[in-house]
């Protein structure tokens, strides 16, 4: 308990410091057309998220370098890109290149799913060409949905816990000279979270995660996932990313039947117009995402398979098409 205290106080402490950095440097976040806050806030503070990786990588995941080097690429861009918007072609690359690290350090590190001297060529570049596209596009819907207070912490919250619990009870993980070291990143992150939460997770924000946030949490929750999927052989854990991963692809599709350029910025998000048309508290919206993939969370555990992880697509899918086609006309009126 004393370790952990420490850590927590050691975090609380940075993520104080930095306020003070970004206030300085006056790295900011204006109301936008993207965004729902109607206040400037301080930007950026999520790099607590990976300030706890660093403590991480420092005292017990050294033999990490290839995810941790992947981590410190897209979150160093992601914060440049926080104080100075970077084009499309140059941040794309580079995280191909972060999350191809987080790919080999899974499933060609010491828990690999393949056997590189059995299997062909390109049988492993298809499994890193599918895991990069599914890892990328997974970590920037997390980056999208990053959009009104407690959101980003909150759903973290959740999705690290059950984590976690997964991690400590599954029998499949018993013997694994891994798990204490991906243990201790989970809880790490965790602790960096909660003090995160208690300056964005209320009515007035002190900060906001900032792209160096939303990115670097995504980063180290699909690694964490990733390596119960490479343990266990099974891709349905994806569940425990059910609520963001339908809401961020529908919106797209919507987007894309509207005609629209989804590299621009919008308000389209079921989350947006709860908070922004129907006048529903920040703080309310982000627990009702929370509860509803804590749920999803649950269920999964209780039957851990391919056909529950299609229900909850199915469901969630037809609550936000019925949102959708009752509430949307909102937004359009006031685009209008």
């Amino acid at each position: 308990m004393l370790q952990i205290a420490i850590i927590f106080l050691s975090l609380f402490i940075l993520e104080v410091l930095y306020f003070k950095v970004a206030d300085y440097f006056n790295i900011i976040d204006k109301p936008s057309e993207r965004g729902s806050s109607k206040f400037i806030t301080l930007r950026g503070g999520g790099i607590i998220f990976y300030i706890g990786a660093l403590i991480w990588f420092i005292f017990y995941g050294r033999e990490y370098w290839l995810f941790f080097t992947g981590l410190s690429l897209v979150s160093i861009l992601s914060f440049v890109d926080d104080i100075h918007s970077l084009s499309a072609r140059l941040r794309l690359p580079l995280q191909f290149i972060g999350m191809l690290l987080l790919l080999f350090q899974l499933i060609l590190g010491n828990n690999s799913i393949i056997d590189i001297n059995s299997s062909g060529f390109f049988t492993i570049v298809l499994i890193l060409v599918l895991g990069l596209v599914i890892c990328t596009g997974a970590m920037n819907v997390f980056n999208f949905m990053d959009g009104i207070n407690g959101i980003t912490g909150g759903y973290s919250l959740v999705v690290l816990a059950f984590i976690l619990y997964t991690l400590n009870t599954n029998i499949l993980f018993e013997g694994n000279s891994a798990l204490p070291i991906v243990c201790n990143l989970v809880k790490m992150i965790l602790l960096a979270d909660v003090v995160f939460c208690l300056f964005n997770f209320r009515k007035r924000a002190k900060c906001f995660a900032g792209d160096v946030g939303s990115v670097s949490i995504a980063f180290i929750i699909l690694f964490t996932l990733g390596f119960i999927i490479v343990n266990t052989r099974n891709l349905s854990w994806l569940s425990f990313l059910v609520v963001y991963g339908v809401d961020g692809c529908l919106t797209i599709i919507h987007r894309l039947m509207l005609h629209e350029d989804i590299s621009q910025p919008h308000r389209k998000h079921l989350f947006q117009i709860m908070a922004n048309e129907l006048k529903i508290p920040h703080v309310v919206v982000s627990l009702v995402y929370m509860f509803v993939q804590m749920l999803c969370c649950f269920w999964y555990i209780i039957n851990p398979n391919y056909l529950t992880l299609l229900l909850q697509i199915l469901i969630l899918s037809i609550a936000y098409i019925l949102f959708m086609r009752k509430f949307f006309k909102l937004h359009q009126r006031v685009v209008k």
